[in-house]
C-alpha cells in the first residue's frame, strides 16, 4: 500500500522508533515507560513486561521506590540515571509500543559490550514477525540484519547479508575490516 494512502494516526499507532539521543523523562520510572504505549501507561503487568524484557527491571527494583520514583534530578528526591540505564528505559518503551514497525536507530550506543549484547539478544523478541529497520555504524550490530543496506552519497550502494556482502568485497568489506583492525 502506498505510504500516501495511509491515515496518519492509524500509521503512528504501528510505528515505534528507539533513536540513540533519546528521551529522558524526568517522570516516574512507570510513567517513562508507560508513554511507549499511553493508553496502556497505567497497566502494572504490561509496564514490567516491557522493563524485564528490556533489561530495565534491574535499574528499577535498586531505585528506592521502585517503578514509583522520579528520575532525573529536577524534582526533590528524584533520582538520576547512567546513560545505559536511560537507554534501558528507553528500550522499555518500545517494547511497551509493540509496534509493527520498528526504527532503531543506535539502539544500543550507550550500553556497555556486555550490556549491548543482553539488549541484541532480546532484539529478537522485540522484532519477531515485525519490521525492524536498524540503524547504525557498528558492524556487531549490523551483521545480524537479515538485510544490509549501505548508503553512500545518500544512495544505496550494496546490499545483501553480510555474508554476501563480505564475498562482494567492496565498501561493506572494507568498513568491516577497517573496523575488524581495532579489534585483532
Amino acid at each position: 500500500m502506498d505510504l500516501r494512502e495511509y491515515d496518519l494516526e492509524d500509521l503512528c499507532r504501528v510505528v515505534g522508533v528507539v533513536y540513540q539521543d533519546f528521551m529522558r523523562y524526568e517522570t516516574s520510572a512507570a510513567e517513562n515507560i508507560g508513554i511507549g504505549r499511553i493508553e496502556d501507561w497505567q497497566n502494572t503487568r504490561k509496564l514490567k513486561r516491557a522493563a524485564r524484557k528490556s533489561r530495565a527491571e534491574a535499574v528499577i527494583e535498586r531505585l528506592p521506590e521502585g517503578y514509583h520514583q522520579m528520575l532525573g534530578g529536577r524534582f526533590e528526591g528524584g533520582v538520576d540515571l547512567s546513560g545505559g540505564e536511560w537507554q534501558k528505559i528507553a528500550l522499555a518503551r518500545a517494547y511497551m509500543r509493540d509496534a509493527q514497525i520498528l526504527i532503531l536507530d543506535e539502539p544500543t550506543a550507550a550500553l556497555d559490550a556486555k550490556a549491548e549484547h543482553e539488549a541484541f539478544q532480546r532484539f529478537t523478541d522485540l522484532t519477531d514477525g515485525k519490521l525492524a529497520l536498524f540503524i547504525s555504524h557498528r558492524f556487531s550490530t549490523v551483521r545480524m540484519a537479515d538485510r544490509i543496506v549501505v548508503l553512500a552519497d545518500g544512495r544505496i550502494a550494496e546490499e545483501g547479508s553480510h555474508t554476501r556482502l563480505m564475498q562482494m568485497r567492496r565498501r561493506y568489506f572494507g568498513m568491516f575490516e577497517l573496523q575488524a583492525a581495532n579489534y585483532c
